[in-house]
């Protein structure tokens, strides 16, 4: 018995391409508080990936690991945690400029993969008023930005239509919470059409609450964290990244930046 095959007819509702999804993971550099803190700046990184790309990403995070190890001896399941890196070997006698090495081919795999997007929001809050909450502007900068750049296209794949999650290091998970909540309906953004105006523009592209994940347990988080790290060093670089020019790190993944998320520079930097 031939079973007939059905024709295809494109117009019916079903044989359109549903909605899929962008995952931006989320770390951050620094940290938020304004009195007597020890960091001068806050950032935020959000690496994104669509869903057709994530195995993708994943075999290429997968494949660099292995090379660190074949290279550097480093393990599979070693943390790569950026800041601790630098003050700490992760195993005993790892020098310090191999541990900058590592952090550098980070980096530089990342900057190779023209399937993902990577948006930087920066706190300087040295010009901040008391009051000011460093966590919520600089989230709500990164929620917007992800939010527009779906809206627009400006993504890699162009998948105006899907819709986006985010997945953080661990973090404030109650009040990040709200604020996406919070966003999805109230969200007063300048006006550019009205100068000195704002509108009512909810986030409607990111869908569910954020999810929490240990940093430990993803290479992608690790990424992010690297990614931090050297835009927050890019501000305010400490002695030792200062004195092998380890500042300019981030300028590396500009062609994965997403320049769209601030018209004052290539790199696509946010800083409020």
């Amino acid at each position: 018995m031939v079973l007939e095959e059905w024709p295809e007819v494109p117009n019916w509702p079903f044989a359109r391409r549903e909605a899929q999804l962008y995952i931006m993971y989320v770390d951050e550099s620094g940290d938020t508080g304004l009195n007597k803190s020890p960091t001068d700046f806050f950032t935020l990184t959000g690496i994104v990936v669509h869903e057709s790309r994530w195995r993708d990403f994943l075999d290429a995070q997968v494949n660099f690991r292995k090379t660190m190890r074949a290279v550097y001896g480093l393990p599979m399941r070693a943390e790569i945690h950026s800041s601790d890196y630098i003050r700490s070997p992760p195993i005993p006698g790892m020098q310090k400029h191999v541990r900058l090495a590592i952090l550098r081919n980070m980096i530089d795999e990342l900057a190779k993969l023209n399937y993902i997007s990577i948006t930087g929001v920066v706190i300087d809050k040295r010009n901040k008023q008391a009051g000011y909450d460093v966590f919520d502007f600089a989230w709500k900068a990164l929620f917007q930005r992800f939010e527009n750049t779906m809206k627009n296209g400006n993504l890699p794949g162009g998948h105006r239509t899907d819709k986006g999650i985010l997945i953080v290091d661990n973090t404030d998970g109650q009040k990040l919470q709200k604020l996406v909540r919070r966003m999805a309906a109230i969200n007063y953004i300048p006006s550019f059409l009205n100068p000195g105006t704002t509108y009512n523009s909810p986030i409607i592209r990111i869908v569910e609450d954020p999810t929490n994940k240990d940093s430990k347990d993803s290479y992608f988080i690790q990424s992010c964290d690297a990614c931090a790290f050297f835009l927050h060093q890019k501000f305010k670089p400490n002695s030792y990244v200062k004195k092998k020019s380890a500042q300019n790190y981030y300028n590396k993944l500009q062609p994965v930046l997403n320049a769209f998320a601030s018209r004052s520079g290539p790199l696509g930097i946010v800083v409020l």
